[in-house]
This record gives structure tokens, sequence and C-alpha cells, in this order.
């Protein structure tokens, strides 16, 4: 990176936003992968007229710049591969506008997610997309991946929440996308092109998010059963009711002895392989007759033991397994390879018997769980990299998973994106002309090239 260039973004931003020491840069050189790239220059922007001037400045230098949340991702997003500019948004968290009457939010990007539901939560709103990092995570992180979590079954993932978008393309203009009404069918969708575009076609820096009534009462069931087989059959009948649950959890053997380390399960029986979590919301008289409907569809083959909550605190209790999980997990080995495949849900079952056999055959420690409702799993390869026989292995696992998540019709990534992580296997699910005119989508919006490169696609043939 030239020194001209690091000058123009000081002169831009002043010094103290625009940091070049080594302290600063050490600390946006990874994300929640185990890689690490170094930035040359780490920036803070304040408002979308310096994220514009950032970006013409990179412009003009070819610079690259990679937009950052929090970092909380699982695929390489928000790492600098090329080197170059961290463009973080954490700065911007500003609320724009907050209008009860319409059911809408206008925040920057660096928005925290639990925040704009906290704040929406005073007038009996919610802004429901809820990742497990929602906490901390940041709204533009959210968008750029396309966020999901485990209520996306019934109020869906990022996108189906988002009105309107203000951006900076690759050549540094302001596109402003999108409407405020419920209703808007002028011109092409690029509010949802934008989204889970992975900063690779704009600078997401304001969203305009939309509210819905917050649920009156929730209600949750935790379903223990003997076989993985026999939790998917269960699964497969609580989707086949015309009353859409509002999360459908699951948890493999492996998963539950994660949890099991961490005392977090103590109340399951013994025998339990396989457990399914089931909630339900919406107004307190219908709780009743939805928990009857569900416990119903629950009951069969291989259950054990069947228990709910209604009152807050007990609902939180049945939560805490699903939540220890990513912690105890990580415990487990010095790495985590986490992938987010999806299967339409009557396939599910044929794909853990497929994570079944992985690990059988390839002598791998797999720990399964995630969204079953959408057919969402989490699949986990706990691994040493420095057992160089293992990573073999394990990179034959993950050759295996993918192409069997193809062929049951799914796809490789429900929610945390390609990133530079899994890039090199996007051509076996897009077709060569989809790929062919993305490529093209990203050379219009960004023609210099300078918006997270590296991420998205794989390589083009030498």
């Amino acid at each position: 990176m030239s020194e001209d260039a690091i000058a123009a973004l000081k002169a831009s931003l002043g010094a103290e936003r625009a940091r070049d020491d080594l302290a600063t840069r050490s600390l946006y050189r990874s994300d929640d992968t185990p890689e690490e790239h170094l930035p040359a220059v780490v920036l803070f922007p304040h408002s979308h007229e310096e994220v514009q001037a950032i970006v013409r400045i990179a412009g003009r230098h070819r610079l690259p710049l990679t937009p950052r949340g929090a970092g909380s991702g699982n695929v390489g997003g928000a790492l600098p591969v090329q080197g170059g500019a961290v463009l973080s948004f954490e700065c911007m968290q500003k609320v724009l506008e907050y209008s009860p009457a319409e059911r809408l939010i206008r925040v920057q990007s660096g928005c925290i997610t639990g925040e704009i539901d906290r704040i929406a939560s005073r007038d009996g709103l919610a802004y429901l997309p809820d990742p497990g990092s929602s906490p901390y995570c940041r709204i533009g992180g959210n968008l750029a991946m396309n966020a999901g979590g485990p209520h996306a079954v019934k109020y869906g993932v990022t996108r189906d929440h988002v009105l309107a978008l203000r951006a900076v393309t690759g050549r540094g203009e302001t596109l402003d996308t999108g409407v405020r009404t419920s209703k808007g069918v002028v011109g092409y969708d690029l509010t949802r092109l934008l989204v889970g575009s992975e900063g690779t076609l704009a600078l997401i820096t304001e969203a305009t998010l939309r509210l819905l009534p917050r649920p009156a009462g929730r209600a949750l069931l935790r379903a223990a059963f003997t076989h993985s087989r026999d939790a998917c059959a269960a699964v497969n009948r609580v989707m086949q009711q015309d009353l859409l649950p509002s999360a459908v959890e699951f948890m493999d053997a492996r998963a539950l002895q994660a949890v099991r380390s961490m005392g977090a399960a103590a109340s399951l029986p013994a025998a339990t392989q396989a457990l399914l979590l089931v909630e339900v919301d919406g107004e307190l008289e219908s709780l009743p007759r939805q928990l009857t409907r569900m416990a119903a569809a629950l009951d069969g083959a291989g259950l054990l033991q069947l228990e709910q909550g209604q009152d807050p605190d007990a609902i939180a209790a049945l939560w805490t397994a699903r939540k220890a999980l990513s912690l105890a997990t990580k415990a487990m080995a010095p790495r985590k390879i986490n992938e987010d495949v999806v299967v339409p849900v009557p396939r599910l079952c044929e794909l853990l018997t497929e994570i079944e056999a992985i690990a059988t055959e390839e002598r791998l420690q797999i720990v399964s769980f995630g969204h079953a409702g959408n057919g969402n799993l989490h699949v986990n390869f706990l691994v040493d990299p420095a057992d160089h026989g293992e990573m073999q292995r394990a990179q034959r696992g993950l050759d295996r998973l993918f192409r069997k998540v193809l062929a049951l019709q799914g796809t490789l990534s429900g929610e945390h994106g390609i990133g530079s992580v899994k890039r090199a296997f996007v051509d076996r699910e897009l077709d060569p002309v989809s790929l062919r005119l993305q490529r093209h989508i990203k050379e219009l919006f960004d023609p210099f090239g300078i918006l997270n490169p590296g991420k998205l696609f794989p390589d083009l043939p030498a």
C-alpha cells in the first residue's frame, strides 16, 4: 500500500480514524475463523459521506477495501485477504429514524442487531431476525451475509425485513435502493441484490428495516429421542402441521455430549441421542392449543422425554443447552470448521446419515446441530491443525459433505455466507451462466475491483 494512499486517507478522516500502527492493525487481522491477514490501515468512518470519500480515494489508488462489522463471521468475510484497508463500521451506530406508526427503523450499519430489537420492544414491536451473535454483531454484517437464526423458520432471514438501503458503489457513487412502504415494484430489486452480496458490490451505510408486532407470548417444547432418525421424523411431522412453529432446533449425540460436559443437559435421559427444541409464539390464548398440536406431532417412535416451558424463566432454562453449544464445541478441539449447509427438510435424515458415515469412515469428530425447521445444519468438524493426516481426512470429509448436500438438492450455505473460506466450492452449486452473469454484475458495481476482493467467487481458471 502506497504512502500516498495512507496520507490521503489520514487527510480525509484524520490520523486518529485512519490508523496504521501495528497494534491497531493487529486487532483487525482476524474474524471468527482461524485465518489471519494483516491490513495496512484501519479506517473508522462516522457517516455515509466519509465512506464515500474513502471509496473514492481507494479507487484512485486501487486500494483493496474490506468492510467489517464486529468480525463475528464464520467464513472469513471480514478478512483483508489482499491487505489494503479494513473499513470498520463500528463508529456508525446512529439510529437515524424510528417510526413506530410506520413500523420501521432507519439505522447506520454499525448498529448492534440486538439493540435494534430492544428499541422496537418499547412500542410492542420487534426486529425478528436473530442470529446467535445478535447481542454483539452489527446489522451491516447481517445485511452483507443475509444472516438467519433460529426464528427464520417462521419469520425469514435478514433480507425479508429490509425495506431500503443506502450504499456506496465501487465508483464512489451513492446508491439508494428500495422504498419505505410495504409494497414497491419499480425497477429491479437492487435491495435484495445487495443483501447477501458480502460487501462485494457496494458498502451499505444505512438500512431501513421492517418491524413487526412483538409476539405476546412464547412457549417451548424440548423433546429427547433415542436416535437422530427419530428426531428427523418428528421434524417432518412438526413441519407438516398447519401451525408454523417459531423455531425448530436440533442437536445430535455429539452436540449433547458437548453440552453435558458443561452441565447444561443434566435433566435429559441418559439414552438421549438427539434433541429437538420446538418453540411456538403468538397470542397468549393460542399457546396451549399450539403446544398440544406440536406435542402430538413430536410423539412417535424413539421419544424418551417431552418437557415444556411457557413462563420466561422456564423457556430460558430449556434453551440453555442450545445456547451453550458454540462455546462447548470450541473447547473440544484446537480448531472448529463450521459449515452451515441446508437440505430440504424431508431429506434431513439422509444428510445426517451421511455425516455419521463421514465421521466413522474418516475417523473425524463431527458435531451437528442447527435450525432443523429450515433443513439448515451447522456441521462442525473438530480438528487439530497440527495433525496433517487429520486435516487431509477433514478435507475429504468436507468434499463428501458438499457433494451429498448438492445431491440432495440443497445449498452450501444457509446463513454464514461464502467469504474467503468457501469460495472454492461455489462453482459446484452455481452453473457457468450464473457465475458469468454474477461476475459481470460485480464489474458493473465495482469496476476497479476494490470492494472486499478475494471473496464469494472462485478464482478464474489460469
